[in-house]
């Protein structure tokens, strides 16, 4: 079994080089992969966002987008003083139930 995790490999010296790197992941969190991904999209610029799309994994860029969207959310609510929902709605052009 320690023959199979990387910590052990190197913790016994058999390979002492780090695992490679993802080619287009490197340096990049999730965070910083949506932010740069939605703000693309706002301004439309196509190639910035796929190029953010590539720097984690599709199911990391979406936690990313949905984190993003509720603290921007919660942001524009707090500054509106008003309801997460009734901006959401109002921003979307959802009529109020």
């Amino acid at each position: 079994m320690r023959r199979l995790l990387p910590s052990s490999r190197r913790a016994a010296g058999t390979d002492a080089s780090p695992p490679p790197a993802r080619a287009g992941r490197q340096g990049h969190n999730l965070f910083e992969a949506a932010a740069v991904y939605v703000a693309a999209r706002a301004e439309d610029d196509r190639e910035r966002m796929e190029e953010a799309a590539t720097w984690v994994s599709p199911g990391q860029l979406g936690f990313g987008v949905d984190e993003l969207a509720s603290r921007a959310l919660l942001a524009l609510a707090r500054e509106r003083n008003q309801t997460p929902e009734t901006v959401a709605r109002a921003l979307l052009g959802v009529r109020s139930r």
